[in-house]
C-alpha cells in the first residue's frame, strides 16, 4: 500500500500522515469514509453463523441494568426477536468466513500485517450495545447499516462494575458525542473509553489490532525456548542440577547460591539466542486462532509443479517474513535469495502471477506444493511449467 498517497478511507489524509498524526495518539472522525457504504453481508447470513462451530460469537442483552452473556455457537431461533430492544450480537472474525469483508479488512494495512487481527460485526437492534468500556488495542469502528451514537472519552479511572459479565466501566464520563450514519468511521487509540448505542437496527464493523502484553509474550516465547532446546538436545540429562560439594546446613529452609546461579543461568541461556525468539515471535504472529482450520483440496484435485495463474493466499492464511525467514500459520522456513524475494512478495500482495511463481527453486516449489495441500492457497488454473533456481530450506532457527 501506498504510504504517501491519499486515502478516502482516512478523510484525505495518507497513511503516512494518519500514523504519524493520530495513531496511538488521538481519535479521528471519518464522515464518509466509505461512500454508499452497504452492509457487505446480509442480516439473515451473518445471524447464521452463530450457529457454527468454527465462529466466535456473543450474544448480549441488557435488561434494565442487568446484563447478560451467551457464547456461540447457538440456535439461530435463541436469538430475540427483531423487535426486542437492547440486544448485540458479535461475530468475530467475519473476514475468515466472507470475501467480501476479507478485502475490507485489505484497506487497512498501511498498519503492518503484525499487528493487524480481525474484524468482527456487531448486529443491535434498538439500544444495543455493550455498555462503557475500553480497549486496549486500536480500533476502527466502521458503520454499515443504521445509526448508532458513540460517546467518548479520556478515562482516568478504570474501575469496572461488579456483578457484570461485561467489563463495564464504573464511573464513564464521555467528552464528545458522535452519531454514525453508514459510511461514516471512527478511530480510537488503545485506552479510549466509549460507549456505542444503536439508534434502531444497525450493524457495525470493528478492525481491531493485536496488542500482546509484554509478559505473556515473554512466557509464551520462554516456553517456546525450552521445546526448542529440547528437541535439540532431546534430553535435559546435561542441565540436570549437581550439587556434589553441597555442604550440610544449619538453616534447611535457605535456598541454596548455587541453585539460584542455576535458574539464572537456565534464563540466561534461553534468551541468548535472539535470532531463535525472532522466529518463534514470527511463528506466534502468524499462528492461526484456535477455531480456524483449512480447507484441503478435493482428494481427486491434482496440483502438478508446473505454474498457474491466480495464485491467491486463503483469506485465513497468515503469512509475515523477516530478514532471514518467512512464517505462515504457525511454521517458519528460512528463505534467501530469489525465493526469499518471491515469497515476500505472495506474502505482501497476498497472490502471485505465474510469471512470479515460476521463480521459484525446485525446493520452494515443492514447500509450495505442500502448502496447497494443507489449503492455504489457491489456484484457478494451470498453465506451463517453469523454474529457476534459488534457496530456501524449511523450518530452521538459527
Amino acid at each position: 500500500m501506498q504510504k504517501n498517497t491519499a486515502f478516502t478511507l482516512l478523510g484525505g489524509m495518507t497513511p503516512a500522515q494518519f500514523m504519524k498524526r493520530h495513531w496511538q495518539k488521538k481519535p479521528l472522525l471519518i464522515r464518509q469514509a466509505v461512500a454508499n457504504m452497504t452492509p457487505l453481508i446480509e442480516r439473515s447470513v451473518l445471524l447464521e453463523m452463530v450457529a457454527q462451530e468454527e465462529v466466535e460469537s456473543r450474544l448480549i442483552v441488557r435488561k434494565g441494568g442487568k446484563w447478560t452473556l451467551q457464547k456461540g455457537p447457538m440456535a439461530r431461533k435463541s436469538l430475540p426477536t427483531f423487535k426486542t430492544p437492547d440486544w448485540t450480537v458479535l461475530i468475530q472474525g467475519v473476514d475468515l468466513h466472507h470475501d467480501g469483508v476479507h478485502q475490507l479488512l485489505q484497506q487497512f494495512r498501511f498498519v503492518p500485517d503484525a499487528r493487524l487481527d480481525d474484524l468482527m460485526i456487531s448486529f443491535a437492534t434498538d439500544g444495543g450495545g455493550v455498555g462503557p468500556h475500553f480497549d486496549s488495542y486500536d480500533v476502527f469502528l466502521l458503520q454499515a447499516h443504521g445509526q448508532r451514537r458513540w460517546q467518548i472519552g479520556r478515562q482516568a479511572q478504570s474501575e469496572l462494575q461488579e456483578g457484570v459479565p461485561l467489563k463495564i466501566l464504573k464511573a464513564f464520563k464521555p467528552e464528545a458525542e458522535y452519531i454514525l450514519n453508514p459510511g461514516d468511521m471512527l478511530y480510537l487509540p488503545p485506552g479510549y473509553a466509549h460507549d456505542g448505542v444503536a439508534i434502531g437496527e444497525c450493524m457495525t464493523y470493528s478492525v481491531g489490532f493485536k496488542a500482546p502484553q509484554q509478559t505473556q509474550l515473554a512466557a509464551d516465547l520462554l516456553m517456546g525456548v525450552a521445546e526448542e532446546l529440547f528437541d535439540q538436545n532431546g534430553s535435559f540429562n546435561e542441565s540436570i542440577y549437581k550439587d556434589p560439594a553441597q555442604a550440610a546446613v544449619h538453616q534447611d529452609a535457605s535456598i541454596p547460591l548455587g541453585l539460584q546461579q542455576f535458574a539464572v543461568h537456565a534464563v540466561a541461556k534461553a534468551v541468548s539466542h535472539p535470532a531463535l525468539l525472532h522466529c518463534l515471535l514470527g511463528e506466534s504472529l502468524t499462528e492461526p486462532k484456535p477455531h480456524v482450520w483449512f480447507d484441503a483440496p478435493e482428494p481427486d484435485a491434482v496440483l502438478k509443479l508446473s505454474w498457474p495463474t491466480d495464485i491467491v493466499l486463503d483469506r485465513r492464511t497468515k503469512m509475515l517474513f523477516d530478514d532471514r525467514h518467512v512464517f505462515i500459520n504457525g511454521e517458519s522456513f528460512r528463505a534467501s535469495g530469489t525465493d526469499a524475494k518471491v515469497l515476500r512478495k505472495l506474502a505482501n500482495e497476498k497472490a502471485l502471477s505465474a510469471a512470479w511463481a515460476s521463480k521459484l527453486s525446485g525446493d520452494a516449489t515443492e514447500l509450495m506444493h505442500a502448502w496447497w495441500d494443507e489449503g492455504w492457497w489457491h489456484v484457478k488454473a494451470l498453465p506451463n511449467e517453469s523454474q529457476t533456481s534459488s534457496a530456501l530450506s524449511g523450518r530452521v532457527k538459527q
